[in-house]
């Protein structure tokens, strides 16, 4: 009994021992657990901060992106500000070059210098010796009249100078360098395009006038100058030497000198078409004058009208022999002028003519000698334009000569 007693003790003492063994292990799973779960709420504590820092950093990378995004932007603006009237300016630049350009080009293509020194003086001349008595004739009628001319026979001379180019592109591309169609500035087709327009709005202008001789001293201008420079069967004039003489001189006494004349005379006058004293030496004067300017302008050309395989009278003689042919011619005007000045019944007339016409001798003499190189283009150019000169101040003259 107390043996069974004793055996018996053991086996509680056991058992207490796996309980608390049980207890503990209880325990410490329970703590495990908790750590455990301790664990995975601070992973996820961290984890939502990480995100919650993470998304603080976003929003500010963000933020200074588009910050960034703005400020370029806004750069980028203020410099367009800033560029938009530099590029206004040079685009007004490149305008006023272009307009300067295309202004530049057509004073080289029209020749006005040849326009105004010759024509106006020579056209107002004669208008002024149209009329017998400034009386008769209102200062608005006769600037109108002056007008009715001078405009039409603007364009006319355009197309006489246009046509000659258009027909001499590769003969003025050694001659004439600087010419819009030798240079490629003005094409062919537009060449051709531009002096047509001129050719029909002079004869649009001169019908709209009604006057006769401005019409057909049109016609006659440009007829002759046409024949003179297109190249077809039977025109070409310049080939020839006195064709080219004679187209040019008619050409420009029936353009500068008779067609005024009896515009004036005739159409707003309504007078019977007399030639005065004055206006039948002024004929002859500058008659052999314009002779002079159409052999004088080929002396400067010898070379392209050698390419061209023209026969210039520069070409056939020479440019010394021309040269002095032509101070023979403008001295033997001059000295016929002195004849009729001296045979004047008015004695201030006489004395005018024969004296102005001495001394233009002398400077013509003079500049022959003195001023010209005939070894030089460009000194043969400027005695072509001297030429033009020389008419200016007979136009005055011959107003003298009663």
């Amino acid at each position: 009994m107390a043996f069974g007693h004793l055996v018996s003790i053991p086996r509680s003492t056991s058992s207490i021992a796996t309980v608390g063994s049980y207890e503990t292990r209880v325990l410490w799973q329970s703590n495990r657990n908790i750590t455990k779960e301790q664990s995975i709420k601070t992973c996820l504590q961290h984890n939502i901060l990480k995100l919650h820092y993470k998304g603080i950093d976003r929003g500010f990378t963000t933020h200074h992106k588009i910050h960034k995004t703005s400020l370029i932007n806004a750069t980028s603006s203020a410099q367009s500000h800033e560029s938009e009237p530099q590029a206004h300016k040079k685009s007004q630049n490149d305008s006023l070059e272009s307009i300067k350009g295309a202004l530049l080009a057509f004073l080289k293509f029209s020749r006005l210098y040849v326009f105004f020194g010759t024509m106006i003086p020579a056209g107002l001349s004669s208008s002024f010796l149209a009329v017998d008595n400034f009386s008769e004739i209102s200062p608005i009628l006769l600037v109108k009249g002056i007008l009715q001319y001078m405009v039409p026979f603007f364009f006319t001379f355009q197309f006489i100078v246009g046509v000659n180019q258009v027909s001499d592109v590769e003969i003025d591309m050694i001659n004439k360098p600087d010419l819009p169609l030798a240079t490629g500035e003005y094409s062919f087709t537009f060449g051709v395009i531009l002096v047509a327009s001129f050719l029909l709005t002079s004869l649009g202008l001169a019908w709209m006038v009604g006057s006769k001789p401005l019409i057909w001293s049109i016609i006659v201008a440009a007829g002759l100058m046409a024949a003179y420079s297109i190249n077809l069967p039977l025109l070409r004039w310049k080939r020839s030497t006195i064709l080219t003489v004679l187209s040019n001189a008619m050409s420009m006494m029936a353009s500068f000198h008779l067609g005024p004349f009896l515009h004036m005379k005739t159409f707003v006058l309504k007078k019977a078409a007399t030639f005065s004293r004055s206006m039948l030496l002024s004929c002859f004067v500058v008659g052999c004058l314009y002779t002079v300017i159409s052999i004088s302008k080929d002396l400067a050309d010898v070379e392209g009208d050698k390419a061209a395989g023209l026969k210039t009278l520069a070409i056939r003689l020479g440019v010394k022999q021309v040269f002095w042919l032509c101070i023979s011619l403008i001295q033997m005007a001059y000295g016929i002028a002195i004849t009729m000045g001296a045979l004047s019944p008015v004695l201030w007339s006489k004395i005018v003519t024969v004296l102005t016409h001495v001394i233009m001798v002398l400077y013509v003499w003079n500049h022959a000698v003195n001023s010209v190189d005939l070894s030089s283009k460009d000194s043969l150019q400027s005695f072509h334009m001297f030429m033009f000169k020389l008419i200016t101040v007979e136009c005055v003259l011959v107003l003298f000569v009663r």
